[in-house]
């Protein structure tokens, strides 16, 4: 067991995260961390804010830079992706021709951003933001007095948007729905960050498909169906993400939005695991419900639960979902999943913010989202988690009222 390691194909939050858990749980034998990027692993949410924004030159902001690999003895293979998987054999091929052999093999193999195909698109200079390469290059064109047209209202789209206005840019942004973030996010809340968006200056348009792009040399223009157009110098394309699964899918193990995995985070194949955005699973607070999130703490989460569970500990993965976004002086955060609830309990912060209560039809809470000023929200925030994992079905007008400390109630229910 000692000369065949864990494996880790993906060298993200949550395959770092597995990786030091495993050496924290006491394993001693081989652990080998893959990565497609040069880089060590990094963390990824400063891309679209700090990344963007340093009046310095920006560097990544490392999750394991070399001194930590080797202080936890984690062989890190960077710049040479898997390409398949040998289940029978338990080996991992590399593009190189080397082959890894596995005793618990994991994959936080993340996700890739979906990309946008309309005519025009293949040569217009379009950005996607992912990787560090991708947010030093869109750093690169954002300069002021630029007109930069953002595709996308989620929260890559509005986070970048953010930024570039930051930066001194002028900004289009064209969503395709009827508001942005109809993902995860009540429209109360949606509200606000676009009225502080306009605020900003940003210029919105909703529901108006695109028709095609067109390049005249640093110059492009994007086509609405409306006949309407818009001139910018750089055009963002922020519409999701979607899984990388096709290693997975490759080596024949059960694929649902994602690699599908049980409770516990393992696949169709025993000897391995699924951790982070790349996987689906059941979440027991919503009877079991499937869900995939591309979110940090999931990330962190879950990497950790695998690592646990790699070393045979048969853990159940229950965290409530938790997931912000920075955006000028706000911060916005939700926990748990509020397309879950049937009826909103608002909570009056004053001017300075909104925050809403989630409540499933028999009374239990399911989410709460907020936004504001952090020091205003984040500590309800936290106290709405406990009551959702413990499953509290609080009183409406206690939710409401202000006056009423959250805290005070997650300790009556435990």
């Amino acid at each position: 067991m000692t000369d065949i390691g864990m494996v880790i194909i993906g060298a993200g939050e949550a395959g770092a995260r597995a990786a030091v858990q495993l050496r924290e749980e006491g394993w001693s034998g081989p652990i080998t961390l893959i990565g497609e990027e040069r880089l060590s692993p990094y963390e990824r949410p400063p891309l679209s804010k700090g990344t963007l924004l340093d009046k310095d030159e920006p560097a990544p902001v490392w999750i394991l830079n070399e001194e930590r690999l080797a202080q936890h003895d984690i062989t890190f293979i960077s710049g040479c992706g898997a390409v398949d998987i040998d289940r029978e054999r338990r080996t991992v091929l590399l593009e190189d021709g080397r082959l890894i052999p596995y005793f618990r093999l994991l994959l936080t193999t993340g996700a890739r951003p979906r990309k946008y195909k309309l005519e025009g698109s293949e040569d217009a200079d379009v950005l996607y933001l992912r990787t560090y390469a991708d947010a030093m290059k869109l750093r690169d064109r954002l300069h002021s007095g630029m007109h930069v047209a953002v595709i996308g209202g989620g929260f890559i789209g509005l986070e970048v948007t953010a930024s570039a206005i930051e930066r001194g840019c002028t900004v289009s942004l064209i969503e395709l729905g009827p508001r942005i973030l109809s993902r995860g996010v009540p429209k109360e809340i949606a509200d606000v960050v676009e009225a502080r968006h306009r605020k900003a200056g940003v210029d919105f348009k909703f529901g108006v498909p695109i028709e095609k792009i067109t390049k005249n040399g640093e110059r492009q223009t994007i086509v609405l169906a409306d006949g309407s157009t818009i001139e910018c110098n750089a055009i963002i394309i922020g519409i999701g993400a979607i899984p990388e699964s096709s290693l997975a899918e490759k080596c024949g193990l059960e694929i649902d939005n994602g690699i599908r995995v049980d409770e516990m985070l393992r696949t169709s194949d025993p000897f391995i695991y699924a951790a982070g955005d790349c996987c689906s699973f059941p979440h027991p607070f919503y009877g079991g419900r499937r869900i995939r999130l591309e979110a940090w703490r999931n990330a962190q989460d879950q990497g950790t639960l695998a690592a646990h569970n790699m070393m045979g500990a048969d853990k159940v993965y229950k965290a409530v979902p938790w997931f912000w976004s920075d955006q000028y002086e706000l911060t916005l955060q939700v926990t748990g999943l509020t397309d879950a609830g049937e009826t909103i309990v608002s909570r009056d912060i004053g001017e300075e913010g909104r925050f809403y209560f989630h409540l499933a039809g028999d009374g239990s809470l399911v989410a709460a989202s907020a936004i504001g000023p952090i020091s205003k929200i984040a500590k309800d925030i936290r106290f709405s988690e406990m009551l959702i994992h413990q499953g509290a079905r609080p009183d409406p007008e206690a939710l409401a009222n202000p006056d009423v400390k959250l805290r005070s109630l997650a300790m009556v229910v435990q």
